[in-house]
């Protein structure tokens, strides 16, 4: 069963950057898109970031010109790099691998920004 691993996790200050990165753990073929979401205690999870096999991208309004998601196909591995990190972005961060056969999640890595 194909699994995804995450890291880059991880406690950083206000205005801080992180880089998170996805892997599976073995090929998965005709990825169309790949992606970012968190969730934070008592909320539902939203959508961070996310990126097709084309290229095109869409962001959070609240991630845009802070975060930037990029990936490779070849690898299956989907990053994101996070920076002017602010509290309120402090969340549990998933990612996503979209396929033609369905999706796959990761466990999920904590991200929490406070001084």
């Amino acid at each position: 069963q194909v699994q995804l691993v995450e890291s880059g996790g991880g406690l950083v200050q206000p205005g801080g950057s992180l880089r998170l990165s996805c892997a599976a753990s073995e090929s998965i073929s005709s990825i169309n898109v790949m992606g970012w979401y968190r969730r934070v205690p008592g909320n539902q999870r939203e959508l961070v970031a996310l990126i097709t096999s084309g290229g095109a991208t869409r962001y959070a309004n609240s991630v845009k010109g802070r975060f930037t998601i990029s990936g490779d196909n070849a690898k299956n591995t989907v990053y994101l790099q996070m920076n002017s990190l602010k509290p309120e972005d402090t969340a549990v961060y998933y990612c996503l691998l979209r396929s033609g056969v369905g999706d796959y999640w990761g466990q999920g890595t904590q991200v929490t920004v406070s001084s």
